[in-house]
């Protein structure tokens, strides 16, 4: 199997070429291929619903090979994330955290007509 790097075109179902499942027994599994070869893709349809798309390998390596990149992607932009939200929580730790939390809880609010939230406090 060799990756393709040929960009896939995705088809809604309802544009894909289809043929009837009783084909695969007219023509065979030979006859099948040379009609995937020539419409590239292939929708299987059993008593006109669909059952089944069939590709030719390369563009299932594409597919896969695109599949793994968004994961990569997902991945790297998740440990941004944690690394982002860990350097916030790392705050927390320091003894002067406990020292403004404690200080917060025994003083009395005084807004003055302003809501504190943010980064800051």
């Amino acid at each position: 199997m060799t990756t393709s790097t040929k960009t896939v075109a995705f088809l809604p179902l309802g544009k894909l070429p289809r043929t009837p499942a009783s084909d695969l027994k007219k023509l065979g599994w030979r006859g099948m291929m040379n009609t995937l070869r020539s419409k590239g893709k292939l929708l299987v349809t059993n008593h006109d619903e669909p059952e089944a798309v069939i590709i030719p390998v390369a563009e299932y390596d594409a597919l896969m090979q695109m599949v793994e990149q968004l994961e990569a992607q997902t991945e790297s932009a998740l440990d941004g994330l944690r690394r982002s939200f860990d350097e916030r929580l790392s705050i927390l730790q320091d003894r002067s955290a406990t020292d403004r939390l404690q200080s917060t809880i025994r003083g009395r609010a005084k807004l003055g007509g302003k809501v504190k939230a943010g980064s800051g406090y």
